[in-house]
């Protein structure tokens, strides 16, 4: 049986822009299998929403929260939500 798919929408505070974040999370979401989006936020945070396995989820989460080199990460807001199976790859915004 496979495993439950789950949304999940994080939002990360710091040093986040202007450090290779989001091509970061998107390599990292590649590696965790994981379909969705990262964008920046005007506010200077970004934000991300991405589907897959609750173990797939988490271990992007664990690479969000310690960034890239050069990036700081204050916080990392994140929600759990049922998955729609809206996407169908990992993406960057603009």
């Amino acid at each position: 049986m496979p495993s439950k798919e789950f949304k999940i929408t994080v939002t990360v505070r710091g040093v986040v822009q202007g450090v290779g974040f989001r091509y970061y999370v998107m390599r990292h979401a590649g590696k965790a299998f994981v379909k969705g989006f990262v964008k920046n936020l005007y506010n200077g945070d970004v934000y991300l929403e991405a589907e897959g396995s609750e173990e797939n989820l988490k271990e992007l989460i664990a690479a969000v929260k310690k960034g890239p080199y050069g990036s700081h990460v204050i916080d990392a807001v994140t929600e759990w939500h049922e998955s729609k199976n809206e996407f169908n790859n990992f993406e960057i915004r603009h």
